[in-house]
């Protein structure tokens, strides 16, 4: 698919290169190519006198294979998260080459960040002033949609971290059934998955800006600059929140495994005590459970109701012990 922005009318616009002429319309600022096919690209390629890199060559990581000028144009890609509000957040690569004209974003997947600049450009005008200001546009969305995830990221973390430590009862025990810590480690490695391919387009895109303010090709104003480097900043600064939301994942993960440990130690605890209160009974009956021919207390008449009491007062007393221990 391609789209089409213009400075004039500021809305994006879908074309069919079978059904369009060979040049551009003379206010067209920004061309969007969203899963094209190879007739799309060799229609812009065509068109604007650039060879464009293939799905396969954005997927290389290599700086080099990213980051480059060619034929007046600079190509900068870097690796959005996009579907970060499913269940199976993703990474799709996406090229930017900066024209002397006209700025081309190649694309096989659809961030929310390409949306929130398409309203943002029929709003404002100055966003579609040139390619320099659409690209610092899309550039600012995809760092606001990264501040946005991460956001949302920190304060379910906080809703976490309050479900993990907040399952004590009054008495300071904790009774949580196995499926409640099956979700929270769920939970916590989803947020990890979200977080850590968020801290990665952040790199990716901290790698962009910085190329994109030693280019020359085409040349930027000083404003344009001045943009990039606060971009750079937002980028750094973004970084930094990622690796502490990091940092506190890890420790609820510890936490989550922790509060578990405590859980099957509260059960075997139990299982041990009552293996050792019911010791003593266990070795009264096995005494008087014995087949010996001599053995006085089997003609008293008292000898039943005493053994019966005798195994009853050996389990009752290790139990009053261990509750006044407080192992109980």
């Amino acid at each position: 698919m391609i789209r089409i922005l213009s400075s004039g009318d500021r809305k994006v616009t879908d074309i069919v290169p079978a059904a369009c002429s060979a040049t551009l319309p003379a206010d067209a600022v920004w061309i969007d190519l969203l899963s094209p096919t190879r007739q799309e690209v060799q229609f812009v390629e065509k068109v604007l006198g650039l060879e464009l890199p293939t799905h396969e060559e954005m997927l290389e990581i290599e700086p080099s294979s990213r980051l480059y000028q060619d034929a007046g144009a600079t190509f900068a890609t870097a690796s959005l998260l996009w579907h970060a509000d499913t269940e199976t957040p993703e990474m799709s690569p996406v090229t930017f080459v900066l024209g002397e004209r006209v700025l081309v974003t190649i694309r096989y997947g659809e961030p929310k960040s390409f949306a929130m600049f398409q309203v943002q450009a029929e709003k404002q005008a100055a966003i579609c002033q040139s390619s320099a200001t659409v690209l610092l546009g899309l550039l600012d969305a995809v760092i606001d949609r990264m501040a946005d995830i991460l956001e949302r990221c920190g304060m379910e973390v906080d809703r976490i971290s309050k479900d993990v430590f907040g399952r004590a009862t009054p008495s300071g025990r904790i009774h949580t059934p196995t499926h409640a810590y099956t979700d929270t480690l769920q939970r916590i490695g989803r947020q990890q998955d979200i977080v850590n391919k968020a801290r990665e387009s952040l790199v990716g895109m901290g790698r962009v800006v910085g190329f994109l303010t030693i280019s020359r090709q085409p040349p930027l104003d000083k404003a344009g600059r001045e943009h990039l480097k606060t971009l750079a900043r937002d980028a750094r600064s973004l970084t930094d929140h990622a690796a502490f939301i990091v940092t506190n994942i890890n420790f609820l993960l510890d936490a989550t495994l922790g509060m578990i440990n405590i859980e099957q130690n509260q059960i075997i605890k139990i299982f041990s005590v009552a293996a050792v209160a019911f010791l003593p009974p266990t070795l009264v009956a096995s005494i008087y459970g014995m087949n010996f021919e001599f053995m006085p207390e089997l003609k008293w008449s008292l000898g039943y109701p005493l053994a019966l009491a005798l195994m009853v007062l050996s389990a009752v007393v290790p139990f009053l012990y261990f509750r006044r221990r407080k192992w109980l």
